[in-house]
């Protein structure tokens, strides 16, 4: 036997860094013959059988080691040559495999110097578990950063889940385990078991893997997410063409678990969603879709919001083949498609990222930086290059397998706060004494910068609910990058505004707006979203005041002010049928309520209606964020509760103007001033019969005549709907 005893107690007791420097077959002698070494405990008889050059010996290897370490010599081969080991357990049954240890490493020097300064943008095709083909052999490569722990092995169900057959290489300073495992392909369930920096035995999960098993089971599955194929060549070749900032955006949120269910206890997959939602979503007229985090998670109650699995979709709905089909079905349908996405924490799972390898290593060890306050969750370090670059390549990742359309960034402010919900003496200043996350900061600019330079078109929404500056501004004018931010402030005060009894909103109308004094600061969307519908707020119909005649009322005029106000808006479902319950992530949609009378299905066909008028005048869309795009005409009628405005598009073009009456009482003769005479067209009104309305309105349009009023050369009077808002074209 050639080791030395400190070489075979770290193979027995299984503490090698470097495995491979022992096992496999190897030269000694200076040349004078070879020595292979298998560790292989449930053999009972092991040989070495050559499997391209014939005239190389077979290798008989004999147990040396009662723990399963099996050598064997030949002084006939002079060099390393490619072989088979053919094992024979104690029952007489026989298989045969190529050894793990007699394959080069998977990763490169320039794979590992780039992860280590956080520049390998793809990373998620070295880390994690591959499908590859060496030398004519097929198997998987696995690979996991660990720097603090003193041993990784790879296990699952092709080794009994025992750690001694397959532990991993040290490649050295970068912290990375690798090991290439002949014979395995997609769908093999995998683990990896560490002995961790306080010699702890554990099991963990791997950070990329792209495939879990359904919860609660927590096992990685093998799988080729780059396989797809995807026909959506066009829809990318316009969207890289395309200005979102100057294009129509209407969004769906929804959350793919509770959307639709076959039964109580069964949801739909991702391919059996593509057909109903696409019809649904085309139907209606959204442009985008925006789904809850669809990365896997075990808790469901977060909807996502705890992610365990960042570069997998949830295999609660299928494989990510299936939600390809999804996202390439959407696109077929000219739908967008935006994922959440939760760069800003991750939950404790003893399996998964907390403290991976028995240090904080995704995470700050000082609970100051590393905890969060509010969600009992863990912060993610920014300042290291590994997990930077474990972010920011996920981002990437997003857009380029799945291509989406677009990245929603959940709590935001909770990133680029120290201080974010904690009290004096709970948070570490920065490095210049203040409360602003300069490593979060950093990050962000970074993250959007790759975005939006590898996938041009991809927009980026920050929910960002603070003052801070330049948001949606380029990092080089000192912005954080973003195309897009939801506008809290707009949410919380229209909502505010629409919760009042009719008779007191006179009080109240600078909550309506009050958005425009600040709207140019940022590219803004304006979201009633899954927030707004949870944790005892109840619904957007249980908010609004009044019987169903006018809550419903109430109802559709709130939603025209979302379409008609500057910037992009979010809906999340349930809002265009006029849900009265909250939303439960463990049922559906109340669809039934569509067959209950006039209201739901009335507030389902205005949406329908709203969707079709934006989408058809540029008006509503096209100057968003441009001050010629949109003009007060009179927002002072505080006694009556009456405010009007432009919408105009950028250029020629069609001019609209909206006007609300936002108590019950009809105005007859409410004369509105109007930029241009002539003859302007009624084309919207939510008090229609149709919407469940009582059907007052100007069916025959008005004619503005040259009589000044509100700073307009031209006005007519119109007739303005109870709780309702008109919207009339110039022709």
């Amino acid at each position: 036997m050639i080791l030395a005893s400190a070489e075979l107690e770290s193979l027995v007791n299984v503490r090698h860094r470097a495995p491979h420097d022992l096992l496999g077959m190897h030269v000694f002698g200076g040349g004078s013959g070879v020595v292979v070494r298998a560790f292989l405990p449930d053999a009972a008889k092991v040989e070495a059988v050559p499997t391209v050059e014939k005239d190389q010996p077979v290798i008989a290897l004999k147990r040396v080691h009662d723990s399963g370490l099996f050598e064997g010599t030949s002084r006939q081969a002079k060099r390393v040559f490619a072989y088979k080991l053919v094992i024979s357990d104690f029952a007489g049954r026989q298989r045969i495999e190529r050894d793990p240890y007699s394959f080069l490493p998977t990763l490169g020097e320039t794979d590992l110097f780039l992860f280590g300064q956080g520049n390998e943008r793809r990373i998620y095709d070295k880390l994690g578990a591959h499908q590859h083909e060496f030398d004519g052999v097929s198997g998987v490569s696995f690979a996991v950063w660990a720097p603090n722990a003193r041993r990784v092995s790879v296990v699952g169900s092709f080794n009994q889940w025992d750690g001694r057959y397959h532990p991993m290489r040290s490649l050295g300073p970068s912290g990375v385990w690798e090991l290439f495992v002949p014979g395995l392909g997609e769908g093999t369930l995998y683990k990896f078991e560490l002995l961790d920096a306080h010699g702890n035995l554990v099991l963990k999960s791997d950070p990329y893997a792209a495939l879990f098993e359904v919860a609660p089971k927590n096992a990685a599955v093998v799988w080729d997410n780059a396989k797809f194929p995807w026909t959506d060549g066009g829809w990318l070749e316009q969207r890289r063409c395309r200005n979102p900032l100057r294009a129509p955006m209407s969004i769906y949120e929804i959350h793919p678990g509770s959307w639709r269910k076959k039964s109580m206890n069964e949801s739909f997959g991702y391919r059996e969603l593509a057909g109903l939602l696409v019809e649904y979503v085309r139907t209606m007229g959204f442009t985008h879709v925006e789904f809850l985090p669809v990365a896997e998670h075990a808790f469901y109650p977060s909807w996502g919001y705890q992610v365990t699995g960042f570069y997998a979709p949830s295999s609660r709905y299928g494989t990510p083949d299936d939600f390809q089909f999804l996202v390439n079905a959407l696109h077929a349908a000219g739908i967008g498609v935006i994922v959440d996405w939760v760069p800003a924490h991750f939950p404790r799972d003893d399996w998964a990222l907390a403290r991976f390898d028995g240090t904080a290593l995704y995470e700050h060890e000082d609970p100051r930086k590393g905890a969060h306050q509010d969600w009992g969750t863990l912060i993610f370090n920014y300042g290291r290059h590994e997990v930077r670059n474990f972010l920011t390549a996920n981002a990437l990742f997003w857009c380029e397998r799945f291509h989406v359309d677009g990245l929603r960034v959940d709590a935001v402010a909770s990133m680029l706060y120290l201080d974010y919900s904690r009290k004096e003496g709970e948070w570490i200043p920065n490095q210049y004494g203040g409360r602003e996350n300069l490593e979060a900061v950093a990050f962000l600019r970074e993250f959007n910068h790759l975005v939006h330079t590898e996938h041009p078109g991809v927009v980026t929404v920050a929910e960002e609910s603070t003052a801070w500056p330049q948001v949606t501004r380029p990092p080089y004018l000192g912005g954080l990058g973003f195309s897009f931010k939801w506008n809290m402030g707009w949410m919380h005060d229209t909502l505010g505004y629409f919760q009042r009894e009719p008779v007191h909103r006179k009080y109240h109308q600078n909550d309506l707006t009050f958005a425009m004094l600040y709207h140019h600061h940022e590219n803004f969307v304006l979201p009633l979203s899954h927030d707004e519908v949870v944790h005892g707020k109840g619904s957007l119909r249980g908010r609004m005041p009044g019987d169903d005649w006018q809550g419903f009322a109430s109802l559709r005029a709130l939603l025209a002010y979302q379409w008609f106000f500057p910037g992009k808006q979010l809906l999340f479902m349930g809002g265009e049928i006029g849900q009265k319950s909250e939303w439960n992530a463990n049922g559906e949609l109340d669809w039934w309520l569509l067959n209950a009378g006039p209201y739901h299905a009335g507030i389902q066909r205005l949406v329908r209606d709203l969707n079709t008028l934006y989408a058809a005048e540029r008006a509503f869309w096209e100057g968003d964020y441009d001050h010629e795009g949109f003009q007060w005409v009179d927002c002072g009628d505080h006694e009556n509760s009456v405010l009007s405005f432009l919408r105009r598009p950028l250029g020629r073009g069609r001019e609209c103007v909206v006007i609300f009456n936002l108590t019950p009482v009809v105005r007859e003769h409410y004369r509105v001033g109007l930029p241009r005479g002539g003859a302007w067209c009624e084309v919207l009104n939510t008090d229609a019969s149709l919407y469940g309305g009582s059907n007052v309105g100007n069916s025959g349009g008005v004619m503005a005549g040259a009589y000044s009023v509100h700073n307009q050369p031209f006005s007519a009077p119109f007739t303005l709907p109870p709780l309702g808002a008109v919207v009339f074209r110039s022709e």
